[in-house]
């Protein structure tokens, strides 16, 4: 599976937990937190893997013609993932009784929904230009065993880090 198509299958994969989110009832309290956990794993492991391989990859291209360069779209990128991730450290241990739990999540939602749209509108069609399909192959692969090893949760990237 090449890079962008594995990045495309998470965004879908999250998606599908946000409608969950939002279709749970408002009293749901154990169900949501359950699905935010979900969330929290899956997008903590997404941010892991691009940080990691896919914008040091996309902010070395060139752009040709219009648009944003590439590096500054990662730029972009890096400062959106820092925002959600800040949320979705204080979301790990939150109870989801929390008068802001709901809207804490609706705000990572919200964030993420943009920011991959971003990606699939701008960013994902450049990259495939400016990478050949072999490449992009063998980066989704690396990216695919990364996720093995990727920390689960912010507080696990943030021991990592440490």
């Amino acid at each position: 599976m090449d890079a962008i198509t594995l990045l495309r299958d998470d965004h879908n994969n999250v998606r599908k937990l946000f409608k969950r989110f939002e279709d749970a009832r408002s009293e749901a309290h154990q169900e949501k937190r359950k699905i935010a956990d979900k969330i929290l794993q899956e997008l903590t492991i997404h941010a892991f893997i691009e940080e990691k391989l896919f914008y040091p990859r996309v902010a070395q291209l060139e752009a040709e013609g219009s648009g944003e360069e590439p590096e500054e779209l990662v730029k972009e990128a890096r400062e959106e993932h820092a925002q959600v991730k800040r949320l979705l450290a204080e979301l790990e241990g939150m109870s989801p009784e929390d008068d802001l739990f709901d809207a804490k999540v609706t705000v990572v939602i919200d964030d993420v929904r943009h920011h991959a749209e971003e990606e699939e509108q701008e960013m994902f069609p450049k990259v495939r230009e400016l990478i050949g399909r072999k490449e992009l192959q063998e980066l989704g692969q690396s990216m695919l065993q990364a996720k093995q090893h990727a920390p689960k949760l912010p507080s696990e990237e943030q021991a990592g880090a440490a």
